[in-house]
């Protein structure tokens, strides 16, 4: 039989129709990569191996029946930020120590009610706050790849880390994810996976721990572009629990799968080439360019002169709604405790003890520009700022164009500890931000390797609800640069 963690979810779907091989094994073969791995790449905080066992059973049964659902047996990987009912769920922080939910996301509901079981709950920065992975209460995230002839450690982006780590290095089938200003996209470039976001609302927040409530957004972290679209397509619904997810229809994404794009109008901003980009980043834009000519699109190039403020505005705007968020967290219901000498004394101790250094920064910043006085003159104006960014975009769609072609991330992987200062960690953000500001979809897909080995992604960015577009496009850059794999240096 061969390596069934080698398989994407397309392939294992067929494969378990025609009773290959069964669920059962097929978890199994994951919860012994992970058992081999984890303690060399920390990608899991939770490992539900029995509960996962008994998924695989029932979805075995399921398919000797004839019944099974659109993703029965497939192992995925949970990241920490979605409430899975009794286990552990604590956007790896302190302050959410212990705490056990007694209730199901919906993105979650819906993917175990298509059949999909769940080996564990995945790493990821305190409360989605990091571009690194570096964040976490329970310790940064390694990247299974590494530099050419080096071993030294490397990161895998954030603040989905954990996920994007154990799709890369087989520990799961696909991973869910979330990305409030890159967090599904950067790490997926840097570890050679697809990774896509979602237009806001396509999925349902419903039990997600909210960093900044009008840009979180769901998505999945997987191999393969069509595994992307198989697996949002199950994530994806409206949902009435939460007021900001739209009735529109999900579509069968998988169908867009390899159409032609001739005809399409693909957009190249020409405000992402920014001052010092590496050498590799804008010969692999080129490329893209170059893949998706050939394949019969139109090239145009576009200006969206709002994104030099789109960074800037981005970290005025989700520090406040992250202040306003986390303030639930106070030790009085759930979590960490740590007692005072009165209950405001506890409100402090909790949250100094509680929280770590990046969600100190960004909440003490949030506050700070919703405050008296200076709430018009940083968060209102700021909020402005992004409606001349969604314009800038709405203007692009109006031209006729289909899609945005950019690089994903400003380099490749570097390594943990060295990026200390926080406005430097920020700009790796800086081509992924202006999605989120706009609710827009944004894909991630790898294109190619730097020259010390490490992949490079191009980002594709679509209209509102267009997701099967970026999948279309995503495919013809896929099978233009191939898919990549690190070596495996940890089992």
């Amino acid at each position: 039989m061969t390596d069934l963690t080698k398989l994407t979810i397309a392939e294992a779907q067929k494969g378990l129709k025609s009773k290959d091989y069964s669920a059962v094994e097929l978890t199994e073969a994951f919860l012994a990569n992970i058992e081999a791995a984890n303690t060399s790449l920390n990608a899991y905080v939770a490992v539900t191996g029995d509960q996962a066992m008994a998924m695989a059973k029932a979805s075995d049964e399921k398919l000797s029946k004839g019944e099974g659902g659109a993703l029965e047996g497939i192992p995925l990987g949970i990241k920490d930020l979605f409430a899975t009912e009794g286990v552990h769920t604590q956007a790896c922080s302190h302050i959410l120590d212990g705490f056990k939910p007694r209730y199901e996301s919906t993105v979650t509901s819906n993917l175990w009610a298509d059949g999909a079981v769940m080996l564990g709950k995945l790493n990821m920065d305190e409360f989605a706050m990091g571009s690194s992975n570096e964040t976490s209460y329970y310790g940064n995230v390694v990247n299974p790849w590494r530099k050419s002839g080096s071993n030294a450690a490397l990161v895998p982006g954030g603040s989905s880390g954990g996920s994007a780590s154990s799709v890369a290095a087989r520990l799961c089938m696909g991973a869910t994810a979330t990305d409030t200003g890159g967090s599904i996209r950067q790490p997926a470039a840097f570890t050679g996976t697809v990774g896509i976001k979602p237009t806001y609302g396509r999925c349902s927040r419903w039990g997600i721990v909210a960093f900044a409530s009008s840009l979180d957004q769901a998505g999945p972290i997987t191999h393969t572009v069509r595994d992307s679209a198989i697996l949002l397509k199950s994530m994806a619904s409206v949902d009435p629990k939460d007021t900001t997810s739209v009735d529109i229809k999900v579509p069968d994404y998988e169908a867009a799968i390899g159409q032609s794009v001739k005809g399409l109008k693909i957009g190249i901003p020409k405000e992402y080439r920014v001052d010092g980009m590496p050498p590799e980043i804008e010969a692999l834009w080129q490329q893209g360019i170059d893949w998706l000519k050939d394949a019969g699109a139109e090239i145009v190039d576009v200006s969206l002169p709002h994104t030099k403020y789109a960074l800037p505005a981005y970290y005025i705007v989700a520090p406040a709604e992250a202040s306003s968020n986390l303030a639930r967290y106070d030790g009085v219901r759930y979590g960490l405790r740590v007692p005072g000498n009165d209950i405001v004394d506890m409100y402090e101790n909790t949250r100094a003890a509680g929280f770590g250094s990046e969600v100190k920064r960004r909440v003490l910043i949030g506050t700070y520009v919703l405050s008296a006085g200076y709430y018009d003159a940083y968060y209102l104006k700021a909020q402005k700022v992004r409606t001349l960014i969604k314009k800038d975009f709405d203007d692009t769609w109006a031209a006729g164009v289909d899609a945005l072609l950019t690089p994903a991330t400003p380099n490749a992987a570097f390594a943990p500890g060295e990026i200390t200062d926080p406005v430097t960690m920020y700009l790796n953000d800086i081509f992924t931000v202006t999605v989120n500001m706009a609710g827009l979809p944004g894909i991630s897909v790898p294109a190619g390797l730097n020259p010390d080995g490490l992949p490079l992604g191009l980002q594709l960015i679509g209209k509102p609800f267009d997701e099967a577009t970026l999948f279309q496009v995503g495919q013809v850059i896929e099978d233009a640069a191939g898919t990549f794999e690190p070596e495996n240096w940890w089992a």
